[in-house]
């Protein structure tokens, strides 16, 4: 009994602090105020054209490639690309001759199951 009647001694003790939010007073933001006057009083340096000075390799044009260097064989062998007899792949002669012979790949026919 002892212990509940200091406890409520104590608690009756201790005054209750409650903020009180009003709209009449507007809240003010001491770091916020701070920030914004020392944004508003900053002055950037002025920009010079040496700024970039070390900072940046200057811009060289690419040098122009040298053109291509014709071989002398050139023109025969381009004369024996064009000779050649195009080979198109299944009609070629030796595909005649083989035409006998069974392919190897055979699809067989699937058996279904009778009961």
């Amino acid at each position: 009994m002892l212990a509940q009647s200091i406890r409520l001694v104590s608690r009756a003790s201790v005054p209750v602090l409650r903020r009180r939010f009003g709209t009449s007073m507007p809240r003010r933001d001491i770091i916020q105020d701070l920030y914004l006057k020392e944004l508003k009083s900053y002055k950037a340096p002025p920009v010079k054209a040496t700024d970039s000075v070390g900072q940046v390799k200057p811009w060289v044009a690419p040098s122009t490639p040298a053109p291509p260097v014709v071989e002398a064989s050139a023109p025969t062998d381009l004369s024996e690309y064009e000779s050649q007899i195009v080979e198109v792949e299944g009609v070629s002669a030796a595909a005649e001759e083989e035409s006998d012979v069974e392919d190897w790949f055979v699809v067989e026919p699937l058996e279904t199951e009778h009961h």
